[in-house]
């Protein structure tokens, strides 16, 4: 009996896959519940003005559920080791791949942070020199970690790492021998309190600090200076030597106990310790920075420093730039191949000997044309008898590298070195070295959130931009990208425009379609821009009759560089990324102006970050200036460095409005009779702040194998005050309310009041009538905060003295926004000032009155001046990268007319 054959299963209809994503209600900041059906495995645009929802949609929304779903699939301690984008407020989308997103972000704080450990890429040549490195014949080999000087194993012993060593010499400390220590002759030392305890204690060890200092005996003058003795001592306050003896005599009482620190040590110990960015940067004009004399600043431990690939150290060969290096690694890697197919025996080829002289020609003629000699070898040679093992390695590791390092050059980045560190990269830089990295992935499936991938590229670096996303399309990737550039936006597949304001005036979908579908869309701000019709009026550049002269410029990439900038114009520097422009208009021309008059002139700027003090002093600065330059007074540097560290940094802060607004609370006849003072309506002051908060307006919850997390105080709800202080109103709003206003409804509130209104009209006259007057500095963008101090700039009352230093300004707005800027930096200029600036969009550079241009090239190709002149001039000229560019933007304004 056979069994009847099972009938076989009737065949599933396979599922279709979405092939779209669907967004049904976002709400996250000020998205108005917005639907939208987006297409996948496509290069998908948002664009709209300033604070219109971009970011709020595509990272915001989409990226952050992407991000939340997997994350659930992850185990919940490693949860709390990821940086989470938090949970959108949204019904539901759906069909969206996992999410990568790669966002505008300043270069890492950490001077150990560097573009080889951002890319990876040090991991890998870490192993190339332990595994196929020439050492010498009596050493042993080492591990990858010994070639990191981040680590205990890889740092020099003597400056851990640092690769310089610090020193306080006496001449820095006592300037001016002649006076006495009474006089401050100690110039390291504090200058208040501590510093007059400071010489108490001198008095009561027996020291005269009423004589110069040239005449104290040297002992005694070494012991003040470099002691590391701490003696501690009862002190007469304020009397001279013979006094303090006649008291000890008398038996009168001591002002008090006072303990002393050498002038060296206290500089030293103030500059590695204090929290104080005003006085580590006092006190760091004392130290003297010298390599240091063991590794001779390559930081790593000798025996790293003695192993050798294709003649150079490590050291050396992190510090070529990036195309330099994939040619030598191209060679190394052809000759290890040759000769293992041929004979792993003896190398010391032909082609191993023509590659060594064709590097060692490129090295010298970099130092003989002032470059820096940082990547220069004693001696370039091959070391023979390479074993198969180590030629093998050389292949497959020299190959991956060489690979990975193509993007890199690619996006323009060739000029960088592994070894630069990433505070000295722009947020373009970075993000496209990080874009660069994702190219070698392999990922497929995936959708790319990009933030202005076109940020900091000059329009020539554009076009090889487009072809590493399309790249990433071809793979099989979707690409939802913020952009604010024409040329992207009309390289996309679809365009979504959002708008058609900004904050609350936003928030809505304008367009969503292919990219011509835009045309028909009257409401679109974009709509003008990118079909024509919108656009800063033709410029007639002024003419100057006084110049500045900068003459003989030597910093980074600048050999010698001489140029001549007109006084009472708006100039634009501009040129490929890595030509040179933010060393010559942020570094050189402020510094050398303040230098020539004799440190007179005041620089603004934001504080550095601690460690940048720690950072590799970039090369030394040389040069002079002349010309015209007894009508200015001040210097001012508007660049995107956040205007605060803290949430307690904020708009009305930064601006001074809020003083204002407090003075208006404290006058109420409610805050008289209470006694409040205007500090009781700071959130930094403890009298009126919510005490629970602190005035943070949020507390944090810790969860233990979760991120922590931030809840609306439960005290104050957010508003930051006391209960009492909330009672005071005026024109019936409390002061929390107030914060609570964007610009524009502050500007209604506040009619009649002149001083508060001067801060609001100029923030909506450059477009951040949408910010909350309370709205956090750490959630600023880095345009917004330019323009927070441009703002404030412009409600100074202008006397015409001033030079303003801006780098890239239109980084991060929206065509209407840049034009609505560069109208109000014409403003600063018929004022009598003088602007210049750094531009990279062709259509801000047609608006100067004068150009210069940058190149030919970038890092030691660059660092030049190509043309300079007027737009129309250099446009004309057809000389350099900007030129063909500048042309069209000039006739697309009506500057100049088209040619056949």
């Amino acid at each position: 009996m056979t069994d009847a054959a099972a009938p076989a299963p009737a065949p599933q209809e396979p599922q279709p896959v979405q092939a779209d994503v669907r967004v049904l209600g976002a709400r996250e900041h000020n998205l108005k519940g917005v639907d939208l059906t987006l297409p996948r495995d496509a290069t998908v645009v948002f664009t709209g003005v300033s604070g219109s929802g971009k970011s709020s949609l595509a990272f915001g929304t989409l990226y952050a559920e992407s991000q939340r779903r997997y994350l659930e699939s992850v185990a919940p301690y490693a949860r709390r080791l990821i940086d989470q984008a938090g949970v959108p407020d949204v019904d539901s989308i759906t069909g969206m791949p996992p999410a990568v997103a790669l966002q505008q972000q300043r270069g890492g704080r950490s001077t150990r942070s560097s573009v080889g450990s951002i890319t990876t890429l040090s991991s890998l040549v870490r192993m190339l020199y332990s595994r196929a490195g020439d050492y010498p014949d009596d050493q042993p080999m080492l591990y990858a970690e010994d070639f990191s000087a981040n680590t205990v194993e890889g740092a020099c012993p003597q400056c851990h790492g640092i690769g310089r060593v610090y020193e306080v010499p006496e001449q820095k400390m006592v300037p001016d021998p002649s006076l006495t220590i009474r006089e401050r002759a100690i110039a390291s030392w504090p200058t208040a309190w501590h510093g007059h305890q400071l010489r108490d204690v001198l008095v009561a060890l027996g020291y005269d600090v009423d004589v110069p200092w040239k005449n104290l005996p040297k002992k005694h003058r070494d012991w003040i200076l470099y002691t590391d003795e701490t003696p501690s001592v009862h002190v007469h306050s304020r009397l001279t030597l013979s006094e303090a003896r006649a008291a000890i005599e008398a038996g009168v009482e001591p002002s008090y106990q006072g303990t002393f620190i050498g002038a060296r040590n206290y500089v030293l110990h103030t500059f590695a310790n204090t929290k104080s960015a005003s006085m580590k940067r006092r006190v760091a004009q004392f130290l003297d920075v010298a390599p240091c004399p063991s590794c001779h600043g390559k930081r790593l431990k000798p025996e790293a420093l003695s192993v050798t690939f294709d003649g150079l150290d490590i050291a050396d060969f992190s510090g070529l730039p990036v195309r330099e290096l994939a040619l030598l690694l191209d060679g190394a890697v052809a000759d290890a191949s040759r000769q293992a197919a041929a004979n792993p025996g003896p190398t010391g080829t032909a082609g191993g000997a023509l590659h060594a002289d064709v590097r060692r020609q490129a090295v010298q003629q970099r130092v003989e044309a002032g470059g820096s000699a940082h990547a220069a070898a004693p001696d370039v040679r091959r070391t023979p008898n390479r074993s198969a093992e180590k030629l093998a390695t050389t292949a497959r590791l020299g190959k991956e590298l060489v690979d990975r390092l193509r993007p890199i050059i690619d996006l323009g980045l060739g000029y960088l070195s592994l070894d630069r560190t990433t505070p000295t990269l722009s947020g373009g830089e970075l993000q496209r070295l990080r874009l660069a990295t994702q190219l070698t992935s392999d990922l497929f499936g995936v959708v790319y959130v990009l933030d202005e991938p076109s940020a900091g590229l000059h329009p020539q670096d554009v076009t090889a931009l487009f072809g590493i996303l399309d790249g990433l399309k071809r793979r099989g990737n979707s690409l939802f990208v913020v952009e604010h550039s024409v040329d992207v936006m009309r390289h996309a597949d679809w365009l979504v425009d959002i708008g058609p304001g900004a904050g609350e005036r936003g928030g809505r979908i304008i367009y969503s379609g292919p990219t011509d579908g835009l045309a028909d869309v009257e409401e679109s701000v974009t709509r003008g821009y990118l079909f024509g019709g919108s656009g800063l009026p033709p410029h007639s550049p002024r003419r100057s009759t006084s110049w500045i002269e900068l003459n003989g410029v030597t910093r980074n990439n600048l050999g010698g560089v001489s140029v001549s900038i007109p006084m009472g114009a708006l100039t634009a520097v501009t040129g490929v990324s890595g030509s040179g422009k933010s060393s010559l208009v942020s570094q050189a021309l402020p510094a050398l102006l303040a230098e020539h008059l004799g440190n007179a002139v005041p620089v603004d700027e934001a504080p550095e970050d601690d460690e940048l003090l720690l950072a590799d002093s970039p090369d030394r600065l040389e040069g002079a200036i002349e010309g015209d330059l007894a009508g200015v007074r001040r210097v001012v540097s508007i660049d995107q460095k956040p205007i605060g560290r803290t949430p307690r940094s904020n708009v009305a802060t930064y601006t001074g409005l809020f003083d204002h607004v407090r003075n208006r609370f404290a006058q109420t006849p409610e805050a008289r009779a209470r006694g409040y003072k205007p500090g009781r309506f700071s959130f930094n002051v403890t009298s009126g702040r919510c005490p629970t908060c602190e005035g943070e307006g949020s507390v944090m919850v810790e969860l233990l194998f979760l991120p922590s997390v931030y809840t609306e105080c439960p005290d104050c709800h957010g508003t930051r005050y006391k209960p009492s202080t909330l009672e005071i109103t005026w024109h019936d709003r409390n002061i929390a309310q107030i914060l609570a206003m964007s610009v524009e409804e502050a500007h209604d509130f506040f009619t009649g009041e002149e001083d508060i209104m001067r801060s609001l009209s100029v923030l909506i006259d450059v477009g951040l009538g949408y910010l909350r007057l309370g709205q956090p500095a750490t959630e600023l963008s880095g345009g917004e905060a330019q323009r927070v101090k441009l703002a404030s700039e412009l409600q100074r009352a202008q006397r015409g003295d001033t030079l303003y230093v801006l780098d890239e300004p239109t980084t991060g707005l929206h065509c209407a926004d840049a034009d609505r800027l560069v109208t109000h930096l014409q403003t600063l200029v018929e004022a009598g000032n003088t602007v210049v600036m750094v531009a990279l969009d062709m259509r801000v550079v047609a608006a100067a009155d004068y150009v210069i241009d940058l190149g030919p090239g970038a890092g030691d190709d660059g660092g030049t001046v190509v043309a300079s002149g007027t737009p129309a001039q250099v446009a004309e000229g057809g000389v350099g990268a900007s030129a063909k560019y500048l042309t069209t933007a000039l006739e697309e304004s009506g500057a100049l007319q088209r040619t056949a």
